[in-house]
C-alpha cells in the first residue's frame, strides 16, 4: 500500500502547486483495521494486530498488539 501527503514548505505559492511526498505502508496478515483509521506513511503494522476504530497510526504496531487512540497507543497485547 502507498500513501501520500502534500507539500507545505514554501509560502508563495498555493500548497496545492507544491506536490506530494510518497511513502509505503505495510500491513501484515490478520490484522484488523476498524472504521476510519488513518495510517501515516512508513508505518508497518504486524500480524494479528488489531488498530480502533478511528486511531490515527502515526509509529509501528508489534505483532498482536491491540492500539487505539490519535496518536495510537499499545492498550494491550492479544496474547
Amino acid at each position: 500500500m502507498r500513501t501520500s501527503n502534500h507539500i507545505y514548505d514554501r509560502t508563495d505559492i498555493f500548497i496545492t502547486e507544491q506536490g506530494h511526498t510518497k511513502g509505503k505502508i505495510e500491513i501484515e496478515e490478520d490484522v484488523w483495521l476498524g472504521a476510519n483509521v488513518m495510517i501515516l506513511p512508513g508505518v508497518h503494522i504486524g500480524k494479528g494486530a488489531i488498530v480502533g476504530a478511528g486511531a490515527v497510526v502515526t509509529k509501528n504496531v508489534p505483532s498482536m498488539a491491540i492500539v487505539v487512540g490519535n496518536p495510537a497507543k499499545i492498550l494491550k497485547f492479544r496474547i
